[in-house]
């Protein structure tokens, strides 16, 4: 009897103690896998496991199946785990402090580490924004302006950034954390070079950042994040068109083939024909294609390719007249854009153990613009009657490079104080080919059109090969000396060789030369962190830019076989405080001042024979406050507003014999602004209703006091800005997606740019669209 009772005690005890093994997946809100979730017991704290690389998680409970399921960035959750496979979905959290940033670092951060002004646009805001542009998107963000118009612009732009509206190389485009073009061969427009179906979400960190991506990164960067597989079959088909002439094809599918392969394929094509303004039809085909492969449960291999194929006529600026009139003929018959980008990247990710990570990466680019540009078409006048005679000039230019990039980067993390150290090292070598050939342009005395062109083929304005090489190595160390208090600092060395050699000796463009550049950029930041719902950050840093070689080769100054005029670098020196909180999941802010000195800041100028011509300014100065509030009184309604005001000045600046310093500098609204109000009915399930309200401010369109009056004064040029409107409706049921945008609903005439021209001594405007109408419509597999 005494030994059956100690047997039943055993088994009760084993069945006591008896586990059940639960497995299943942790996924985001759009099914892609979380690698690294922690999946705890609720009951047993010492009872835990992480999510592997597919998301996928096995743990063994006694009791409670309950658990609890933590990741960086996402809102914790709690749920009952079944017998059969879990799939547990997380949300991005809204909290501003919580919410994950990788572009300071090129690693995961929570944005209370960041001593700087980042902003992100979620996967979320992109779906819920329906953007047909990219400027759609990064125009939500605090001191960003984009301008690009939906009429005429064709996906090309310009942009300003604690700047003024510029083509100059202060802004940095990088996919994925590495920059789409190289040093030295800046283009305004790169962002037609990118496809914007493949966009997961945007990170824009403002202010320098060349301690950790180098030359380039001086007002803004822009790092586009692309989409990953899904674990199970997923994708869209989309059309859209407006009355704008515009109409496109979108297809994407997404899938991981096994637990360790998974696939991402996302196009589209895009054509413009018979739009509002002539000669603006443009064509555009992208495709993306990205593998990620989990070859170990410590070794990630993801491969990309990116190829971009587009063609845009440039139907140029409007002339004042035409501009209020309405007269939307455009100048332009011939002048046009033509661009190929392809980008294929590797990168192995090594995870050592728990504190260390090393990123190998390879990126190889091939990158061609053909172009008959607008911008470079003279029309020649009568110096008496100014007069059109007919006759004018021009030029058509080619521009390539091949890129061969290589990147490395580790990351420690260290017991001591909680602080990290990442180093890393770079090499981009780039040859570029570039050839411009002068054009006589036969022009339309009585109508102003520029209706025909021949070729002066072997008259060269510039015909060079020069291999650019950037060589760089950095590192940044955070600490936390006390749990409230995070401490950054950075430094990174950059070296440029530039070896121009002369295709056409004695004809045309400066003698062959070796030109050599080389920076430290240091960066020191700290967070305080007063809670979990409010924080502070200050920071300096350093960001600077080397000399465009199309710049430094073709400027005005430089004769034939003479000496290449040593343009300077631009350095700038950013200094930056800023707060960022959130309360009761309603009210959201971040707000930062800044000042950003510049010195020897390259400028872009026009004289009296309409010709451009590059020049440093000796000493400038933007500064300002950027500013976003969200409000969410409840779940279905929420109001935000993203703006900034800021000053933008020459300290020392003489041009012509003018002195300049101590004035505003033009094309540079003080008072940026976009509002948007956002309500989701109860009564009508997945509808969405949006208004959003753009505001630019008044601004120079000429350098001050540069205007002759004709009476012996002298005045500034200026453009008022503009307020425009625009509605989106957007509904899902079932599988399909509708939307529609109501872009400028008062009808506004506006300039997205305006800027002075000192030879027709007027503005000269890029128009914005009219009141136009876009349709949307997804099936989601």
């Amino acid at each position: 009897m005494k030994n059956i009772l100690i047997l039943a005690m055993s088994l009760a005890s084993l069945c006591g103690y008896a586990q059940n093994t639960y497995t299943g997946k942790v996924v985001d809100a759009n099914q892609e896998p979380l690698a690294g979730a922690t999946i705890q017991s609720k009951t047993n704290s010492s009872k835990a496991v992480v999510s592997t690389i597919n998301g996928s998680f096995s743990i063994s409970l006694s009791e409670d199946p309950t658990v609890i399921v933590k990741f960086m960035g996402y809102t914790t959750v709690e749920q009952t785990l079944s017998a059969t496979e879990n799939t547990i979905i997380l949300t991005e959290n809204d909290e501003l402090l919580e919410e994950v940033v990788v572009s300071a670092s090129r690693e995961k951060q929570l944005r209370r580490e960041v001593p700087a002004s980042i902003s992100v646009i979620t996967s979320g805001a992109i779906k819920e924004t329906k953007a047909f542009g990219i400027d759609q998107l990064v125009n939500d963000v605090p001191g960003v302006f984009m301008a690009s118009s939906k009429a005429a612009g064709n996906e090309q732009h310009t942009m300003a950034v604690r700047s003024p509206i510029s083509t100059r190389s202060l802004f940095l485009y990088v996919e994925d954390g590495l920059p789409i073009r190289p040093t030295a061969v800046f283009n305004h427009n790169a962002l037609l070079e990118m496809n914007d179906i493949a966009f997961k979400r945007v990170e824009v960190l403002k202010g320098p950042a060349s301690s950790i991506y180098g030359s380039e990164s001086i007002g803004g960067s822009f790092n586009f994040i692309t989409k990953d597989p899904t674990p199970d079959f997923s994708g869209f088909l989309g059309f859209q068109i407006n009355d704008m002439g515009l109409t496109r094809y979108d297809l994407e599918v997404a899938q991981y083939a096994n637990e360790k392969t998974g696939f991402y394929l996302g196009t589209h094509y895009v054509q413009r024909k018979d739009g509002p303004i002539k000669h603006s039809d443009y064509e555009k085909f992208a495709i993306t294609f990205k593998n990620v492969n989990h070859l170990s449960p410590s070794l990630d291999w993801t491969n990309s390719i990116h190829l971009i194929d587009y063609r845009s006529d440039m139907s140029g600026s409007f002339s004042e007249s035409d501009f209020t009139d309405g007269n939307y003929e455009s100048d332009q018959t011939f002048a046009e854009r033509i661009a190929f980008a392809f980008r294929a990247r590797t990168t192995l990710d090594k995870f050592w153990n728990s504190k260390n990570k090393t990123s190998f990466n390879f990126i190889f680019r091939n990158n061609k613009m053909d172009q008959i540009p607008s911008y470079r078409i003279s029309q020649f006048r009568d110096s008496n009657t100014r007069q059109l005679t007919g006759d004018g000039s021009g030029e058509i230019n080619s521009n390539s490079f091949n890129s061969y990039v290589g990147l490395i980067q580790h990351k420690m993390d260290f017991d001591f104080a909680n602080s990290s150290l990442i180093v890393g090292a770079s090499t981009d070598f780039s040859p570029q080919k570039y050839e411009a050939e002068t054009i006589d342009v036969t022009v339309n005395a009585a109508t102003g059109q520029n209706t025909g062109y021949t070729l002066n083929s072997g008259d060269y304005i510039l015909n060079y090969k020069a291999d650019i090489l950037n060589y760089a190595g950095y590192f940044q160390y955070e600490i936390n000396p006390t749990e409230a208090l995070k401490v950054t600092a950075a430094l990174r060395y950059d070296g440029f060789e530039y070896n121009y050699n002369n295709a056409v000796d004695g004809i045309a463009g400066p003698k062959d030369s070796k030109n050599h550049y080389n920076n430290l950029s240091p960066k020191v930041g700290i967070n305080y962190n007063f809670n979990q719902n409010i924080g502070v950050y200050s920071n300096y840093s350093n960001g600077f830019t080397p000399p465009q070689t199309s710049t430094l080769y073709r400027n005005s100054f430089v004769g034939v076989g003479q000496e290449v005029f040593e343009l300077k670098p631009s350095s700038y020196n950013n200094y930056e405080v800023g707060t960022y909180w959130s309360l009761n999941h309603k009210l959201r802010m971040d707000a930062a001042l800044y000042m950003l000195d510049g010195k020897n800041t390259l400028v872009t100028l026009r004289n009296d024979n309409d010709e451009f011509y590059n020049a440093n300014a000796g000493k400038t100065r933007s500064y300002g406050i950027e500013y976003g509030i969200k409000y969410t009184p409840f779940s279905q309604l929420s109001f935000s507003y993203n703006g900034s005001y800021a000053k933008h000045r020459y300290l020392v600046f003489y041009e012509g014999g003018v002195d300049y310093s101590n004035t505003d500098r033009e094309t540079a609204p003080s008072l940026l602004g976009s509002t948007k109000i956002t309500y989701k009915p109860k009564a009508v399930k997945n509808l969405v209703l949006n208004l959003t309200h753009q505001l630019v401010g008044k601004y120079n369109t000429s350098l001050e006091g540069q205007v002759d009056n004709g009476d012996g004064t002298f005045g500034t040029a200026t453009y008022d800005g503009y307020n425009t409107f625009d509605v989106l409706a957007s509904y899902k049921f079932r599988h399909f997606e509708v939307w529609l945008h109501a872009l400028n609903i008062f009808d506004e005439l506006y300039s997205v740019r305006a800027s002075y021209n000192q030879y027709s001594r007027e503005n000269s405007y890029s128009v914005g669209n009219p009141r136009a109408f876009h349709f949307g419509v997804n099936y989601n597999f």
